[in-house]
């Protein structure tokens, strides 16, 4: 499902059951690229969060090696966050916002330039990311949780964030 940010989709899993459990497809190069997705997993990462009110975010990378991503919450619950930094965009600094959930096994399908962070809801969080590119640390940024520049509506305000997160400057609009 296309989302109100340009590029931004959220998915859910089609699951198929029976007395065992159940299965489905978490991934799919052929589906993407049916639905106008380009998006080939170039690294897999994991985020565990031990506590609820951690907020990681909001990161990104820039040009030439922008990382688009995939995001689904294995363990746990968080509220995700995508912020469209895409200049160009016709949805350019508007975010959007879901929860992620174990149980509701939604992933957002995250478009390189846009960045991305989340606030766990529960203890004990994972988040898997496939990513459509590899971490280049020269190329990684940042922008603060509460920039006003963005006036993104987390449900809480966190109890734990790295300082490099917490300080990050205000986001200039050009």
């Amino acid at each position: 499902m296309q989302t109100d940010v340009y590029g931004l989709f959220l998915t859910e899993l089609t699951t198929f059951g029976d007395e065992r459990g159940f299965f489905a497809r978490a991934f799919c190069d052929q589906l993407f690229a049916e639905n106008g997705i380009e998006f080939s997993v170039r690294q897999i990462n994991l985020s565990g969060n031990t506590s609820q009110g951690t907020l990681r975010g909001l990161h990104y990378q820039t040009a030439p090696k922008p990382d688009p991503k995939v995001v689904r919450c294995i363990r746990g619950a968080v509220w995700d966050v995508v912020v469209d930094l895409r200049k160009e965009s016709s949805t350019y600094l508007k975010w959007y916002g879901v929860a992620l959930t174990a149980e509701n096994r939604k992933a957002l399908v995250i478009p390189g330039g846009c960045a991305h962070g989340f606030l766990t809801l529960e203890d004990d969080s994972e988040l898997l990311y496939l990513m459509g590119e590899e971490f280049v640390p020269d190329l990684a940024g940042g922008q603060r949780w509460n920039d006003p520049a963005f006036a993104i509506e987390w449900p809480f305000k966190p109890k734990i964030i790295a300082d490099r997160d917490a300080n990050y400057p205000d986001y200039v609009v050009s």
